[in-house]
């Protein structure tokens, strides 16, 4: 892409001091995220998708220290202050969280949640905020929106809150959405809406930096695929080559336990063993007790990722093939 990128995260670190002493989170993950374009994080629980999202936010917990660069539209995030980063976030960057009612208020009207950020930023006078407030939720497919402004967080369903949080992360029009596990726990339909709303504002102009565990929600959204394993990015690729010749094995490997409708297999496919348990930064790739290319160089030195044949970048001693595209 010739355009500059909105998100750009260069070796970024995420550690959390414990009781039980350092632990690493993000370990020096790199990666742009394109005004218009998709970017979907997938990994095992405990990969260090949700901390990637927090720190590009400036979210982290108390006891959470990032380092590196991420840079919005060119300005720096990890070196602002808060004020700076109130700026951003709404506006710029914004959260759709995979627990809308706890990211909304429950003693609060739908109203007043929807326009706050307008009315504090100053960015709407209330009929106009009320306005946007009905507009966000009928792109998003809330029906009856008038009386949705009326109803409180518990009055809804789930997929409803999750529709009405998406509507509410875009009331400020940000360039970003951060999206955490937006489809967790809706059933097929809702999912389908909201997948359909996402994408509509994708078309629209709208970033996105998606966390997923789901392969049928990237399948359907995503246009690049970053794959997390213990706080690393292990392969980052376009979303259609990454299913049709996966490069690192841990990405071969959780493609293989997806169901397939036409497998006449007996038994669903599984990865062996657990991924490792949280702690402080370890030499060597971290997949290779699991892995059945792995070396002796796969427990000592860790691949950094680099670019592999036409495919994308990958971070594995033992990549699998990927042949070169002819032109």
């Amino acid at each position: 892409m010739s355009a500059a990128a909105l998100l750009q995260v260069e070796r970024l670190s995420v550690d959390f001091e414990t009781s039980h002493g350092a632990v690493c989170g993000v370990d020096e993950v790199s990666l742009d995220v394109y005004a218009g374009e998709c970017v979907a994080v997938l990994g095992e629980s405990g990969s260090g998708k949700t901390q990637l999202l927090m720190a590009c936010l400036g979210l982290l917990a108390e006891n959470g220290r990032a380092t590196g660069s991420v840079t919005f539209d060119g300005q720096p995030v990890l070196s602002a202050d808060e004020a700076t980063l109130n700026g951003v976030r709404g506006t710029g960057m914004a959260l759709l969280s995979q627990d809308p009612l706890g990211a909304l208020t429950p003693h609060l009207r739908i109203e007043t949640q929807l326009v706050e950020g307008l009315l504090d930023r100053g960015l709407a006078m209330p009929d106009e905020a009320r306005a946007r407030a009905l507009h966000a939720l009928r792109e998003v497919d809330v029906p009856e929106p008038e009386r949705r402004l009326r109803q409180y967080p518990h009055e809804l369903s789930g997929g409803m809150r999750q529709r009405v949080a998406l509507a509410m992360a875009m009331m400020c029009r940000p360039r970003l959405l951060m999206a955490d596990e937006p489809t967790t726990a809706l059933d097929v339909r809702v999912q389908a809406l909201v997948l359909q709303s996402l994408a509509r504002l994708r078309d629209q102009g709208l970033a996105i930096l998606l966390v997923t565990h789901d392969f049928g929600v990237v399948a359907g959204l995503a246009d690049r695929v970053a794959v997390m394993y213990a706080g690393r990015l292990v392969e980052l690729a376009p979303a259609r080559t990454l299913f049709e010749s996966p490069a690192h094995p841990y990405t071969a490997a959780l493609l293989a336990a997806v169901p397939r409708m036409d497998s006449t297999a007996s038994r669903l496919a599984a990865i062996e063993g657990q991924p490792p348990a949280p702690g402080p930064r370890r030499l060597g790739c971290a997949f290779t007790p699991r892995c059945s290319r792995a070396t002796e160089v796969c427990a000592t030195q860790t691949p950094p990722l680099v670019p592999h044949a036409a495919h994308g970048r990958v971070a594995c001693h033992h990549a699998l093939y990927v042949p070169e595209v002819v032109a």
